[in-house]
């Protein structure tokens, strides 16, 4: 493929880069990435994954924008209040960058549906705010063999990880089970302050387009832990891969996707 000179002026900070280049700028360009969740994580993940020039992004959330989602849903504004999430997200990066096709799923991901949706698109970004849908999101991954980026965020805390299926340590390797219900508050209880999103939403973009593009080192066997009060980022080295896992194991005991039930963030549908 060759670019326009529009297309070279809009993407001319990543082509002087030398680990991006025109052959970088086109591997964007023919990239498919899928974010699960247009909230905190997913609004910056989206808009600057439209800017980068990913080809198709897909994104999947059954919400409609609420006012307490302002605070931190940045590609939402208080125009879209009562508005499918996606269709605001796609309108917001379709206006960021109109070379980009964004592929909306007005559904919440579960077990019978989350294998289809990633199924066309080369990286995932977990966007999701509990922990029922960042294992299920996990495992599905780990059967598809699709790389993803997990992230979290409360209060003022966040943390990120890149996982390679079968080759990296995947979230289950590091962190077995869910919590019991209850034990870890939602952001509706605990709170979130609006910029983490955008830091740790941020960061999951650019773990895409690394991946994408082949530049730097992958969050891989790795949680990067940021905390805002005493800003702070702290990297963990995570355990390698482990034979026994339950899913990415050498004889995995999770062969079908299932959902847990656990309770989620949103102050009014819970999601």
């Amino acid at each position: 493929m060759s670019f326009t000179n529009e297309q070279l002026e809009r993407y001319s900070r990543h082509i002087i880069l030398k680990e991006i280049g025109v052959k970088g700028q086109k591997k964007l360009a023919a990239a498919k990435v899928f974010i699960i969740g247009a909230g905190g994580l997913g609004a910056p993940a989206a808009m600057y994954l439209a800017a980068a020039g990913v080809g198709k992004i897909g994104i999947a959330d059954a919400d409609t924008v609420d006012l307490s989602n302002l605070q931190r849903q940045i590609i939402h504004t208080t125009d879209d209040l009562g508005k499918p999430k996606v269709e605001s997200a796609k309108e917001t990066m379709q206006r960021i960058n109109p070379d980009v096709d964004v592929e909306i799923f007005d559904d919440f991901v579960y077990s019978g549906n989350i294998l289809p949706l990633i199924a066309d698109y080369d990286f995932i970004l977990d966007g999701t705010d509990n922990f029922a849908t960042k294992f299920l999101i996990n495992d599905a991954c780990v059967m598809a063999n699709k790389p993803f980026s997990h992230a979290g965020i409360i209060r003022f805390r966040g943390q990120l990880m890149t996982v390679i299926p079968h080759q990296t340590a995947c979230y289950r390797c590091a962190f077995k089970e869910p919590p019991p219900k209850g034990a870890i508050p939602t952001c509706k209880e605990a709170g979130v302050i609006g910029a983490m999103a955008g830091v740790i939403g941020s960061l999951q973009a650019l773990e895409a387009v690394k991946f994408i593009t082949g530049a730097g080192e992958l969050l891989t066997d790795k949680l990067l832990t940021f905390d805002a009060i005493s800003m702070k980022f702290h990297t963990v080295n995570l355990p390698k891969r482990d034979g026994k896992c339950a899913v990415c194991g050498d004889q995995p005991t999770i062969t079908e996707l299932f959902d847990y039930d656990q309770p989620t963030c949103d102050l009014k549908t819970g999601k």
